[in-house]
Parts: C-alpha cells; structure tokens; sequence
C-alpha cells in the first residue's frame, strides 16, 4: 500500500462522511475510466464515436471525464456504438 492508499484509509477510517463521499466519486470514476479503455480498445477516437453517436466530441469527453451522472440509455447507446453489450448487475 502506498502513502496515498495509506492516507485514504485513514481518512476514511476517521470521517465516515468522507469515506461514503469518496465511494461514491471512485464508482463515478470508475465508468468513466471503463468507457475510455472499452473505446480505445476498440480502436475508436472520441470524433469517431462522436459521429457514431450523432453528438459532438465535447460530449463524449464529458461522459468519460465526468460519468457520475450519465442516464442509462446513454451509457447503453455508447456501449453499443463500440460493439460492445451492456450488462447490469445489483447485488
């Protein structure tokens, strides 16, 4: 574990607010770090999947930099422009 994973914890250990917090933006993160890897395995630029999705490249940037918000049909019409399927799992 490294000092940024050991300050985390702790934080996290000692303000339970940050901690839920800070769940909540990793997940947020997370999809976006996803989309981006799923995009350029593909292959495919941000323009490309732009045109693809009938949007502009902006757009496209915004769901993978800034994803904590993204509606599902969107998220289900960007996975499927890179040929991809979307699977929802609750638990």
């Amino acid at each position: 574990m490294d000092d940024l994973d050991k300050y985390i914890q702790k934080r996290k250990k000692n303000n339970p607010e940050f901690a839920e917090e800070f769940e909540k933006g990793y997940e947020s993160f997370k999809i976006g770090v996803l989309l981006r890897q799923a995009r350029k395995e593909a292959g495919i630029t941000q323009e490309e999947l732009a045109r693809r999705l009938k949007t502009k490249k902006s757009a496209i940037s915004r769901i993978e930099n800034h994803s904590e918000d993204i509606r599902l049909s969107t998220l289900k019409n960007y996975v499927e422009a890179l040929g991809r399927t979307l699977r929802v799992y609750i638990s």
